[in-house]
């Protein structure tokens, strides 16, 4: 009957390891997709920004362009104002320099006129003229006085016709000096104009591209912020999973403890009801076939009556012992007392805990370079986070030794301090049996 017992705590314990067991490793299935989500999501987040950085670097080369292009812009606008201006100048000038010629044209032909009249008249009178002044002259005095008055008038002539020579060159070179500066500005004016038209286009272009920039930076703020929130979202979901993977492991530890327990009740009951018929069969006199009958008889009453006693305590209960040897036990309970001198060995066992791993990074710790909530200086190989021990607690796990410096996990979840971002990545969701050495 106590055998039957143990069985049936046995099979409860079997069954309740095969059930936990699945349940566990699916939540750890699904922590490590959530794991994997995360580093997508901060791979394309990553991307993203460094994106953002470059869009908004071509935009402020852009913006610095267009700014130059305005300066440009505005220097040629300020210079065909004034080419503008001196081209009105130069087309004053020129009227006043067509009008003056018209004049001294005017002037010119009046004294070509003139002249020739005067030409004319010596010539044709030239002869009889100075016969006569010969003739009327009193003397070689009056003569050559008449004489050099008719030089005189000649070389006034011909003084007037070099300063009439004089005064159309003059005229003609202001006239074509006036229309090449005119030329000169008109053909600048036009080429400042084209510039400033190149440069307008050029404006233009570049404001359109910076629209584009600001569009594309728009766009990859609102990919960054999506991303951020698959981050946010697979941390939470990994923190909800990493809690219920501490509480399925908890409770399949607790089960696993309540069936060793109601095992060992059931061994310690068992072996008690053995030594208690042990006693009894000692105690039952010898039996002889030929002389005590009725012992026999006596003593085979008494053992219908405990088969019957056995019968109604099982009413309506088929159940066959099973055959266990005396080896069993001995294998068993040398087996028990390996394991306690292992325990006692390595420290007290506190159970087989969830590891994971974190470091001194903002994505971690909310902001980087932080003490410990111990007020120390987390350490690689050295510092763990652990509730319910006090700080300075040693834990020795998977052979290496650590020391309870930092807050933040339930007890019976390790959280390992690493040196970098990447190592606590890589270090994943791990479980390992946990001694504590003071």
């Amino acid at each position: 009957m106590k055998m039957k017992k143990v069985l049936i705590l046995l099979l409860t314990c079997v069954l309740t390891c095969s059930v936990g067991t699945p349940v566990l490793a699916t939540t750890q299935d699904e922590i490590a997709a959530a794991q994997a989500q995360k580093q997508e999501a901060q791979a394309g987040l990553a991307q993203a920004q460094a994106n953002i950085s470059s869009l908004e670097s071509k935009k402020q080369e852009l913006e610095s362009y267009l700014a130059e292009l305005d300066a440009q812009y505005n220097e040629l606008t300020n210079t065909i104002s004034q080419l503008s201006v001196e081209a009105a100048e130069k087309e004053e000038e020129l009227k006043t320099i067509q009008t003056e010629l018209e004049k001294a044209k005017k002037k010119a032909e009046e004294q070509y006129e003139a002249m020739k009249l005067r030409i004319v008249y010596m010539y044709e009178k030239g002869g009889s003229s100075m016969l006569e002044m010969l003739l009327s002259s009193q003397n070689i005095a009056d003569f050559l006085n008449q004489a050099e008055n008719i030089s005189k008038i000649s070389e006034y002539d011909r003084d007037m016709l070099k300063q009439y020579e004089a005064t159309q060159n003059n005229i003609k070179e202001q006239e074509e000096k006036a229309e090449e500066e005119a030329a000169s500005i008109n053909e600048l004016l036009s080429e400042k104009s084209a510039k400033q038209q190149e440069v307008q286009t050029m404006v233009a272009n570049t404001n359109s591209s910076i629209s584009s920039y600001v569009s594309q930076i728009s766009a990859s703020q609102e990919e960054a912020s999506a991303l951020m929130a698959q981050v946010n979202s697979a941390e939470s979901s990994i923190s909800s999973l990493m809690q219920q993977a501490a509480a399925e492991q908890a409770a399949a530890e607790a089960a696993a403890q309540e069936a060793a327990a109601a095992q060992e009740e059931a061994q310690t009951e068992e072996s008690t009801a053995e030594e208690t018929v042990s006693e009894e069969t000692e105690a039952l006199p010898e039996f002889d076939p030929e002389t005590d009958t009725t012992a026999s008889e006596s003593s085979s009453t008494s053992s219908d009556i405990i088969v019957e006693e056995e019968a109604s305590e099982d009413a309506g209960e088929e159940y066959t012992e099973p055959e266990v040897s005396e080896d069993d036990y001995t294998e068993d309970a040398g087996t028990e007392e390996t394991a306690e001198s292992s325990s006692s060995g390595q420290g007290t066992y506190l159970g087989n805990f969830m590891l994971t791993a974190y470091c001194n990074c903002a994505q971690c710790c909310g902001t980087a370079g932080n003490a410990t909530a111990s007020g120390v200086m987390p350490t690689a190989g050295h510092t763990v986070a652990m509730s319910g021990v006090p700080f300075g607690t040693q834990l020795l796990i998977n052979g290496t030794v650590y020391t309870v410096e930092d807050l933040g996990t339930p007890y019976g979840h390790v959280d390992i301090y690493c040196g970098s971002h990447e190592e606590a990545m890589s270090f994943g969701l791990q479980y390992a049996d946990v001694y504590q050495l003071n």
